[in-house]
């Protein structure tokens, strides 16, 4: 039954947050009452969260709720509204309060590790996976190479084969993480549209009238924002130093999140310009129109500049790009 699912949030003796998660039916469901006990707020607050949710469209409501039937404490038996993972998820990212703060914290470093390594392990288990790995990335594009010289009878196979293919390729370029030799390839050459820091500006302040957020959204502290506009164009000896127009889209996402530039909304605004700058050189489709950089993966993207060192920034950049080249 749905209401067995439980989120537990408590602090390891090293001071770092963990979470430890009851799965039902390999999914988590929880009640208002529940969110409220894991995030340690009011009903009231929880409630606008969720409300805000569906209302902004971040979520369809219709798979990501479910009634069940709950005996309550008085013996009678009510029909319950359950929230999935996303809910969760995402009321985590709104909410104010200590619970938050240690779930975001969580959730920062699980996405961080996701994205870098693929899939959510622990170091332990990295090491003992390394071969399989390897043999995994060999089997996939062998895979993917069936693509090229047999047709499939079966549709689902087709497809299975081709999700397996494009996997091929995230391998890759974890791959040449990990040995330090990730490198930019695949790109569309010059941008065709320059972003001015006033038209910049003014899309912000678009997006703030669309979405109705605080007067604090978009309110410049300094003059950090020009400089993460202008800095994409820089130029040495007349030569770019950001040639390609997926550098520079990079580049522009790198530095509006860590420049941190805005009272309110840096990562909302930055992922927002970079979509903007990316639609306006015709490269955030593909040929098939399907965006080149899902929505999910942009996000742990911008979680993941957020919280990478200064040093990291070449690294971060180049994965990006590979994100969004022509091969995607």
């Amino acid at each position: 039954m749905m209401n067995t699912s439980e989120i537990n949030i408590y602090k390891s003796e090293d001071g770092s947050t963990e979470i430890q998660v009851k799965l039902d039916n390999e999914t988590v469901w929880l009640s208002l009452m529940q969110l409220t006990e894991l995030f340690q707020r009011d009903k009231s607050v929880i409630s606008r969260h969720i409300k805000n949710i569906f209302k902004e469209k971040e979520l369809p409501k219709d798979s990501v709720v479910a009634k069940n039937a709950t005996t309550a404490s008085d013996g009678k038996t009510y029909q319950v509204e359950y929230y999935n993972l996303d809910v969760i998820i995402s009321v985590g990212y709104r909410i104010k309060s200590q619970r938050g703060t240690q779930f975001r914290i969580w959730a920062n470093q699980i996405l961080k590790d996701y994205l870098i390594k693929g899939y959510s392990i622990n170091e332990k288990r990295l090491l003992q996976q390394n071969e399989q790995l390897r043999q995994l990335q060999e089997s996939v594009k062998l895979l993917g190479s069936v693509l090229n010289y047999k047709a499939l009878s079966e549709e689902e196979s087709i497809g299975l084969l081709k999700i397996i293919s494009d996997y091929a390729y995230a391998l890759d370029i974890l791959d040449q993480y990990d040995y330090q030799n990730l490198e930019i390839t695949n790109t569309s050459g010059k941008e065709i549209y320059q972003l001015s820091y006033d038209e910049a500006i003014l899309q912000i302040r678009k997006v703030k009238e669309i979405y109705g957020n605080s007067d604090l959204f978009g309110h410049e502290k300094d003059e950090s924002f020009q400089s993460s506009v202008s800095t994409i164009y820089q130029t040495f000896n007349g030569i770019d130093l950001y040639p390609s127009v997926e550098e520079k889209a990079a580049n522009l996402l790198y530095f509006i999140t860590k420049n941190h530039s805005f009272t309110d909304g840096n990562k909302r605004i930055a992922a927002f310009l970079f979509l903007y700058f990316m639609e306006k050189n015709g490269i955030l489709f593909d040929q098939f129109g399907h965006k080149r950089i899902a929505d999910n993966a942009l996000v742990a993207l911008t979680l993941m500049i957020a919280v990478s060192r200064p040093e990291e920034k070449e690294i971060m950049t180049k994965v990006v790009v590979n994100l969004i080249n022509r091969k995607n």
